[in-house]
């Protein structure tokens, strides 16, 4: 983040993660109140090999200062797949909005930027998509579906007060982006930081991770149909990144503090709302953060980044094979953000203003510069997904 958005929008984390220290005990992830409110509608089935059992870990009872609405009662994502077509022809770049201060203004100026669609192959521009009503600019947030052409994309509210909104676009097939669909939210004044977005295969479920003021973290799971929604939380992680659904959609992958995956199985919820069943895959080794995954197209594998190296390990965890090593210049970040198309061939990366594709399936990286119609190269580079 550019040094003067960094000051401007530094506000909004610091709400959000000031003054918590963690519970000690509480190593564990929390359903919050779940049970005595009313059922979605049931969702048509899919037929699927189930993911590798594990064993629950349950918890006793944890209070919050803050009630958490829950309202999805069926939190799995089981409606038919979007099909991946083939090699990714587009991604979707989005950014935060620019600031500055005018003269010896300490008070910023934002000036809004639009999520744009490019050329996977060329990197250039397309179109620039269309916000839904309340949204005033595109926020550094995007998930992609595995159809290549469906996309969930997350908005800034105008900058007085502004908040996180997400809103999902598909795009035709010469990749001009349709009528965007603002999703229903339950907690929308609650969203001023959200850590990390992602799209369920179907394209009927969104997660979400955000801080919990006092100390901690939460998944919320939102259906996108009716805004109802499921949480669980984490009271000794401050962060939860690397979001990714099975293919099947009954389970969620994660990465916490950096420092573990993880995985959160969402159809095997024991009866006491405030237990989930989870478990650790994989830790990171030495230094090195981990901050991306994403699950392989038969769910059976996580593809993530260790530092820079992009690596594959088995979601019953066992030994990690290196995928590739892609050489990033000196002034990149630690970790590696990225994006896995439908396909799981094809890896997307971003630093600065040029996007890196990674072929998987031998290592060979390509760059293409990220064009932009609006303020091309001015504040932050934008994160992509495909």
């Amino acid at each position: 983040m550019s040094s003067s958005t960094s000051v401007a929008l530094a506000g909004l984390a610091l709400a959000v993660l000031a003054a918590g220290c963690a519970d000690p005990a509480a190593d564990r992830l929390s359903l919050v109140n779940a049970s005595q409110l009313p059922a979605s509608p049931p969702l048509p089935s899919l037929t699927v090999v189930p993911p590798p059992s594990s064993p629950m870990v349950s918890s006793g009872p944890v209070r919050h200062p803050f009630p958490m609405a829950t309202s999805l009662a069926e939190p799995m994502a089981t409606g038919a797949l979007l099909t991946a077509t083939g090699p990714p022809r587009f991604f979707v770049s989005a950014r935060t909005p620019l600031a500055h201060f005018p003269g010896k203004s300490k008070t910023a100026v934002f000036t809004p930027v639009p999520p744009a669609v490019h050329n996977a192959e060329t990197g250039s521009f397309i179109a620039n998509i269309p916000l839904p009503p309340g949204v005033e600019s595109s926020w550094h947030l995007v998930a992609a579906a595995r159809d290549n052409r469906t996309f969930a994309i997350a908005g800034w509210t105008e900058p007085r007060n502004p908040h996180i909104r997400f809103f999902l676009v598909r795009l035709g097939e010469d990749g001009r982006p349709g009528k965007p669909v603002a999703v229903t939210q339950t907690d929308p004044d609650d969203l001023t930081l959200v850590y990390d977005l992602a799209l369920s295969a179907d394209g009927t479920r969104l997660a979400y991770a955000t801080p919990l003021i006092g100390g901690g973290a939460k998944i919320s799971v939102l259906d996108v149909a009716t805004g109802r929604r499921r949480d669980w939380k984490t009271l000794t992680h401050s962060m939860v990144s690397g979001l990714s659904w099975a293919p099947d959609g009954r389970s969620l992958a994660f990465v916490l503090g950096l420092r573990a995956i993880a995985s959160l199985d969402l159809a095997r919820l024991g009866a006491d709302p405030d237990s989930a069943a989870y478990q650790i895959i994989k830790n990171a080794t030495g230094a090195t953060p981990i901050e991306s995954l994403a699950h392989t197209p038969d769910g059976s594998a996580l593809i993530y980044a260790s530092g820079h190296t992009i690596e594959r390990v088995p979601v019953p965890g066992g030994p990690a094979q290196v995928l590739a090593r892609p050489e990033l210049p000196h002034d990149a970040s630690l970790s590696l953000r990225f994006s896995v198309d439908g396909t799981g061939e094809h890896l997307l990366y971003v630093h600065q203003w040029r996007a890196y594709q990674v072929d998987l399936a031998d290592g060979t990286v390509t760059s293409v510069p990220i064009s932009v119609a609006e303020h091309p190269g001015e504040g932050d580079p934008p994160r992509a997904a495909w």
